[in-house]
This record gives C-alpha cells, structure tokens and sequence, in this order.
C-alpha cells in the first residue's frame, strides 16, 4: 500500500464547504470496464427499480483504556456473546475483545490476549475477567466477563471509537456513524463503521429515491477487523426484515439490480437467501463466509471501500464480480490516486450483465 493514499481524516475535514460525499466512485463494471466518477454522481449510474441494501447498525464508542497488571491496555470491546453464540454453550454475559497496546498519538499496536484468568481494570471500578481464546490456536480475540451487564453504558461513559494508525487524530463518534445509522434500544451496534454507507447524505439519499431507486434495510453488527492478520470474518449477529426480504425479492423479479452497500450487508443478505437466491426474513449469527467459490446468490453489485492487498474482504469481491474486475478496478485506484480505507473513496462493483 503506497502510504500517502490512505485516507487520514473524513472528506468534509480535507477543505472548506467539503461534505461527506466529497469523495470519488471507481466504477466496475464486468472485466473490462472501470471509470471514475464524484460520488455524488451515484443517482446517474443507477437505474429506477435498482435496491440499496444499507446497514442500519450504529458504530459504538468500542476502544476503552485499562490495566491489565501493570500494564497499560486499550480493551477493543466486538461482539457481545449472547447465547445461541456458533460454538459456545455458555450462555450470556460474555463479550469477545481485542487487547491493544497503547503506540501513542492516541493509536494502538497488537498484543496477544490472555492469558486466562488475568483481570483488566476498566474505568468507573469495573472489570474484565479474560476466559479463553475465541477460536483455538487464535490469541487476537478473547471471550471476557465484565463485571457489569451495561457494557453499551460503559462505552457510552469511557469509550471512544476504534482508531488506527493511519488515520491523523482521533475523531468524535458522530465521524463514524453513518447516515443510516438506528440507535438500539438495548445499545447493540458494530464495534466498527460500516464504513460504504459513510458517504452517504440525507440531500444523496433523496436524490437517490426521486429516481426511483429504492432503500432496502438490515442489520449486522460489525465486530473488530483483523487489521495486522486479516483474519476471515467471525460469527456476527443480523437481522433481515420482512420488507426488505420483499423488496429484494421483487427487486430480481422485475428486473432491478440487488446492490449491497457494504461487505457487511452482503454477508447479511447471502445469509438470508436460499439456494435459488430468494431471500427470506432471517435474525441470528451468521458464520458466512462470502469466497468465489460460493459465489453470491442474490446481490448483482457491491458499493465498497477500498479494501488492502491481503484483506480477506477481496474474496468476495472477486465472488460478485470476478477476479480480472478486481484487478482492473485496484490498477485503476492506484493509477488515480484513490484513496484507501474508512474515510476513502468507494468502489462500485457491478456484475458483468451482458453474460447473463
């Protein structure tokens, strides 16, 4: 990754009268085919009866300061463990975390977890208690206990977002929730944005509907990424509604495209599909795994950020669009200068219609 294209602060930070859709839109279509558009330009490359299926899940505050010993620790606190968690039969209570070493500026370097039994002192007098390792032979995620029930309260007092090392400063929260975003009642959210929806603005979104395209949403609480290992995804929790599954549904009947805005909504979205790609109204854990191999059932195009040579998100990438479009589509963001990662510009990946 050349270093001076990661984006390090939000688009609407980078100069006066800038918005959050300031960004740029590299444009995939089929294998030969790329271009590179203004974001803003979203409601002129789709097509009237076209669904966006969008996130709803609100970012959380999810990186807290505490001592683990004498040691200094950042807890990246990423999925709550309720009972029907794949693998686990302990029931609720848990939540699986991330263990960071402070690396100044306010960023953060990784650490192995554990080991078993040790306490972490968390803000306010409350506490973690470290159980086991998430997956055997993985030390990066561990299954924790806090002392308190009001983990979405603890963040919410103590925590800030997640941040890495790429960025410049830290942010407020409110840089990290998308326009989509639905708080919850009971304070569930993604540990990380669901960052494709991030250049979205109310003023898009209606110009967006004038042309008949259509908002499909679910849900998938994110947890944290694998950022030095790039790991494949772990089980996360979602939820598809009644009316989106309609929609989409009468979306491929009639002809319109199924365009997911986001890794996470494919996985949600796939997760809800039966073999012949009708989708039904689901809510659980997914342990879904999008490769070429599986290939897509249901989405025709990805809205998504630019994502590092070694991410294990470029597998489904290649699973809706094809491997010669995602080489096409990354020489070309490297050769314009496109900008990488949360606060970066986005890719639109579109199957090749002309070989169907």
């Amino acid at each position: 990754m050349p270093p001076d294209l990661l984006a390090r602060v939000p688009a609407e930070q980078r100069g006066p009268g800038l918005g959050r859709d300031a960004v740029r839109l590299l444009v995939s279509r089929g294998s030969t085919e790329v271009s590179l558009h203004a974001f803003r330009e979203l409601p002129e490359l789709l097509r009237a009866g076209d669904v966006l299926v969008v996130n709803t899940s609100a970012t959380l505050a999810a990186a807290v300061d505490a001592r683990l010993g004498g040691e200094a620790v950042v807890v990246h606190f990423s999925t709550r463990g309720d009972r029907g968690y794949p693998g686990t039969e302990s029931g609720g209570g848990r939540w699986s975390v991330e263990l960071r070493t402070p690396a100044g500026g306010g960023t953060t370097g990784p650490r192995a977890g554990g080991p078993a039994g040790s306490v972490a002192q968390l803000p306010g007098g409350h506490h973690l208690v470290l159980e086991e390792p998430l997956a055997a032979g993985a030390d990066r995620l561990w299954w924790a206990r806090p002392s308190t029930d009001d983990v979405p309260g603890l963040l919410r007092a103590y925590g800030r977002p997640i941040r890495y090392a790429y960025t410049e400063r830290d942010q407020p929260l409110s840089a990290y929730q998308t326009v989509f975003a639905v708080p919850r009642a009971d304070g569930a959210g993604s540990a990380e944005m669901p960052s494709a929806g991030r250049p979205f603005t109310a003023e898009l979104v209606a110009r967006l509907v004038s042309r008949g395209v259509q908002f499909a949403p679910l849900t998938l609480h994110a947890g944290v990424a694998s950022q030095e290992a790039h790991e494949p995804p772990y089980p996360e929790r979602y939820e598809v509604p009644a009316a989106t599954a309609w929609l989409v549904n009468a979306a491929r009947a009639t002809g319109g495209r199924v365009i997911a805005v986001g890794t996470t909504a494919v996985r949600a979205l796939e997760s809800a599909a039966d073999p012949r790609g009708a989708v039904r109204p689901a809510a659980g854990w997914t342990e879904l795994v999008v490769t070429p191999e599986r290939g897509v059932r249901v989405v025709d195009g990805l809205l998504t950020g630019l994502h590092e040579p070694e991410a294990s998100h470029l597998l489904m990438l290649e699973a809706v669009a094809g491997r010669a479009a995602v080489e096409l589509g990354y020489a070309e963001a490297v050769a314009r200068l496109c900008l990488w990662h949360e606060f970066g510009d986005v890719h639109l990946l579109l199957k090749d219609e002309s070989s169907h």
